[in-house]
């Protein structure tokens, strides 16, 4: 009896082993760990008369500094909780996104400077000193504009230049700005990979509305707030995020404009501040009716003859509302604002499903493992 017993249980989990081998090779998963059909590895081009062409050693797409990688998946986009207004412009619809590398926190003002810094010397000739002022350089003078009767000259005189203020977040740069930051970031990395023999990356951009979103929720597919729902503030009563509490009390989650791009505590993903602090711009053109004019695969509604943007996350002089992962609006893509900054993203095109890495979280929480070993 013990012996049939035996035997049925090898049997079972033979045909079980054998039903997982089956699905990961129908899924594809098999060929692609451990090759398809060709000459053998390490074989390029033409061998004998046969074409024995496999992939190309060398290439590996590595984690961009003070990036995190966000895995493809699927969910519903729009607004967590009813609202009524919104539902007008933001209705809900299922939409997939591909995998992606996202910077776990808002460009810095300490960052940006190295940006403005290389204009100011190697593009002089070409743009001009004035265009590069004019245009790309951050207007500090938002701190006072963008509020009737606020003395803001502490803000405008040192928040973009002092030490003091070099990890938070740079405002006042408008989206064009933003734009040609990430094409000077991607300039400047893929001269070093060239010149070190290496292949160009596939470039900095800024996030879609979509991926925006869905980076923002974190894994947490119907969260209202990238940590969850449905309060703005933990057990204790501290705030998650640094935005305009209760009426008006600016200073009650502990900074009363912005804070550092890492203050605050990182969402599932390892991304800071996906909700106040500074609000972010997106590569997409504002329209009322979104939903019907992009594909629900990887959405991006790039138009160059809408001036307006969309921006997301709200920002430290924002109430809850704007905090939320579905709320949408816009600015003015040549509009500067002391309450709009911007992080970048770069495609991965390496798999079609990717776990989450990198970032200061996952530095952070590997530095805690190895923390013993440390003098």
């Amino acid at each position: 009896m013990m012996n049939y017993n035996s035997l049925t249980v090898n049997a079972t989990r033979i045909v079980m082993v054998a039903a997982v081998v089956l699905l990961m090779q129908g899924c594809g998963f098999l060929k692609s760990k451990f090759g398809g059909k060709g000459g053998k590895e390490g074989e390029v081009g033409v061998t004998n008369g046969e074409i024995t062409a496999t992939g190309r050693k060398g290439w590996k797409q590595p984690t961009p500094f003070g990036m995190v990688l966000v895995p493809s998946g699927s969910f519903i986009m729009g607004q967590a909780d009813e609202d009524v207004a919104a539902t007008q412009i933001n209705m809900n619809r299922q939409v997939t996104i591909s995998s992606f590398y996202m910077d776990d926190a808002e460009i810095s003002n300490h960052e940006y400077r190295q940006y403005v810094n290389a204009l100011l010397a190697d593009s002089v000739s070409t743009l001009g000193e004035e265009e590069i002022m004019a245009k790309y350089y951050p207007d500090t003078t938002v701190w006072k504009n963008d509020f009737t009767y606020h003395n803001g000259d502490p803000m405008l005189e040192h928040y973009y230049g002092h030490p003091a203020f070099d990890t938070y977040p740079v405002v006042g740069v408008s989206w064009v700005a933003a734009k040609h930051f990430c094409k000077w970031r991607t300039n400047t990395l893929d001269d070093f990979r060239t010149k070190d023999g290496g292949y160009k990356s596939f470039g900095f951009r800024l996030p879609s509305e979509a991926e925006w979103e869905w980076a923002a929720r974190g894994g947490k597919s119907g969260a209202k707030y990238p940590w969850g729902n449905p309060y703005v503030a933990n057990g204790k009563g501290c705030y998650l995020a640094n935005f305009k509490p209760q009426r008006g009390n600016f200073d009650a989650d502990g900074y009363p404009y912005t804070a550092p791009a890492t203050a605050y505590s990182p969402n599932d993903y390892g991304l800071y501040n996906m909700a106040g602090n500074v609000a972010e711009w997106c590569r997409d053109a504002y329209a009322d009716n979104t939903n019907a004019i992009v594909w629900d695969m990887n959405p991006d509604n790039q138009n160059a003859d809408e001036p307006r943007k969309v921006v997301r996350g709200g920002s430290w002089k924002d109430i809850a509302y704007y905090l939320e992962t579905g709320t949408r609006y816009y600015e003015y893509e040549d509009q500067k604002r002391s309450y709009i900054g911007f992080r970048c993203v770069m495609d991965n095109l390496e798999g079609r499903t990717a776990s989450a890495r990198g970032g200061r979280a996952s530095k952070a929480k590997s530095s805690k493992k190895t923390s013993s070993k440390k003098v």
